[in-house]
């Protein structure tokens, strides 16, 4: 007869996320031992790692903390299913890789890796951690913002699911007003998803390259040479409009841009951040 009970399962299942004939059959191995049954259903997950290296990991969730105010951290956690997404173990993890990217200040992916947790690599941890819950799991991306304000902000795209989009956005302002701005903005740019935080930052090949085919396509339109550069202009500042978040009109009131909003504010943009998992 078997040396466990209905309540030893779920808490082993609890502890692991591991279905229920896996923790049966470690519990029976192990003749009722949770901590050695927890060591074989860990042993088992790690052996089945490397069959799991070339699978699709596009699900997961974005986690993000400010601290004290002026220095924003978001992190990318991925994983192969939904159900995973949505597991306990699954969040808690990914919330244990947010918290050595803020106590090791890791500004890049490499280093948040490198990082030690429980005597380990980061990666190495990600690595176990995954083998427990069966599935493919990686830290895809991890960013840095700092500003005299920051605003994080977290969506879900899902109620089922955790937050599937994130937000970090910084300004050079303080008070009520900037940080009402910070976060009207970095809800913004959760929706409309811009690539750029300015025109600087749009690649030069890029804007000559949107240039190029505004002309081309406004001279086989028959338009008046004489109309053709203000109207490759004009083509060329809807461009940016679609793609840098402070020349976007503002979500709340499209006829101000973003700049404009922040302008009022009497803040300036520091820096943004924004993932969408799996993209």
């Amino acid at each position: 007869m078997a040396n466990y009970t209905a309540a030893d399962i779920k808490a082993l299942r609890e502890r692991t996320g591991a279905g229920m004939m896996d923790v049966k059959k470690a519990l029976d191995e192990a003749n009722g031992d949770a901590e050695k049954a927890m060591e074989l259903i860990r042993i088992k997950g790690l052996k089945g790692a490397t069959k799991r290296e070339g699978r699709s990991t596009a699900e997961g969730l974005v986690a993000a903390k400010v601290i004290d105010g002026t220095v924003g951290v978001m992190v990318e956690v991925n994983c192969e299913t939904d159900f995973v997404a949505k597991n306990d173990k699954f969040i808690a993890l990914a919330d244990k890789v947010l918290e050595v990217a803020v106590s090791s200040g890791a500004a890049d992916l490499d280093s948040l890796l490198a990082a030690e947790v429980e005597g380990k690599k980061l990666a190495d941890f990600v690595i176990e951690e995954g083998a427990v819950l069966g599935e493919k799991v990686i830290v895809r991306r991890v960013a840095r913002v700092e500003g005299k304000t920051v605003d994080a902000y977290l969506h879900k795209t899902s109620k089922d699911l955790p937050a599937q989009v994130g937000v970090l956005f910084a300004v050079d302002a303080e008070g009520n007003g900037a940080a009402e701005a910070a976060h009207d903005v970095a809800v913004h740019a959760a929706a409309f998803a811009p690539t750029y935080l300015t025109r600087d930052e749009v690649p030069a090949d890029t804007v000559e390259n949107e240039r190029r085919i505004a002309e081309e396509t406004a001279r086989a339109e028959n338009k008046p040479e004489a109309a053709l550069q203000k109207i490759v202009e004009g083509r060329l500042n809807g461009f940016f409009k679609e793609i840098v978040l402070l020349d976007q009109p503002f979500a709340k009131d499209p006829k101000v841009s973003v700049g404009k909003v922040l302008e009022q504010a009497g803040a300036n943009a520091t820096g943004v951040a924004r993932f969408r998992v799996g993209a």
